[in-house]
């Protein structure tokens, strides 16, 4: 459905049933240069099943207007605008986040403490530090870059039964995501705008002591881009409960049965 957020045009993704205030929400957020389609199995089943959600493309990506936000934390303040404009009133939504969007998801438990009820991260680390070849390649040669992101957010060359469904080729279609996402602002460099702001992201530890409801990792065990073991002082400042699932950075394409079964047990 479209909205109007912060005076402009936003998009997001409902599950294929029309966004109902009453029920308990799930908002899905995207990492950097993806927008809502990497949620869609997971934003469908809970669509169907007694949840109204929300999986909007961020600000300047894909069918959200532009600009783009400068920092993690505007994009908070912009997630919790969303609910505000969808007319989410309730105090138990879950927040989830991949990647970028695990930083977006933890700023906006603290920032909006009392309305987020569970908050799931995601692919995630802290600091979310970005390698100076890959800001580089961002900034000069998009292209190279995208191809490095690419092989390093899946573990193997075919997973299955693949995502969304058998056949499906996840290198293919990821690269084929990312580059949509870069020419959606042709005035912007999308991909270089997004890993700026998770290497200039430094708040982490003050809003994990702001946030106040329970806490989920989903990591991969071999996620080259934020490995396990770059969370363990976050996860132990929010008393999180970590589940590994065997897969890369891509979790919601690699183990997409994975990821869904420990955001229901979550809920429960």
């Amino acid at each position: 459905m479209e909205l109007t957020v912060q005076g402009r045009r936003a998009y997001a993704y409902t599950g294929g049933k029309p966004f109902e205030p009453t029920l308990p929400c799930v908002v899905f957020l995207h990492g950097a240069l993806n927008d809502h389609s990497v949620w869609t199995l997971l934003a469908r089943w809970f669509a169907h099943h007694g949840h109204s959600v929300l999986a909007p493309d961020l600000p300047g990506h894909c069918r959200s207007e532009g600009p783009l936000l400068d920092s993690v934390e505007t994009m908070a303040d912009w997630t919790l605008a969303l609910l505000d404009a969808a007319g989410a009133r309730r105090e138990d939504t879950l927040v989830a986040g991949h990647s970028m969007g695990s930083l977006i998801a933890l700023e906006t438990a603290a920032r909006g403490a009392d309305r987020i009820g569970r908050l799931a991260m995601m692919a995630t680390a802290y600091p979310m530090q970005v390698s100076d070849a890959l800001l580089s390649a961002a900034r000069d040669t998009p292209a190279k870059g995208m191809a490095m992101v690419n092989a390093f957010a899946l573990s193997n060359l075919a997973s299955k039964p693949s995502y969304p469904g058998p056949g499906s080729w996840l290198h293919g279609a990821g690269l084929a995501l990312m580059a949509r996402v870069q020419a959606s602002q042709p005035e912007a460099n999308v991909f270089l705008h997004d890993f700026q702001c998770c290497n200039a992201y430094r708040r982490g530890l003050e809003a994990a002591a702001e946030v106040r409801c329970p806490v989920d990792f989903i990591l991969g065990d071999a996620d080259q881009m934020t490995p396990p073991r770059a969370t363990r002082e976050l996860a132990a400042a929010l008393k999180a409960h970590v589940h590994r699932l065997p897969g890369g950075h891509s979790l919601m394409q690699e183990q997409p049965d994975g990821v869904l079964n420990v955001l229901r047990s979550a809920l429960r």
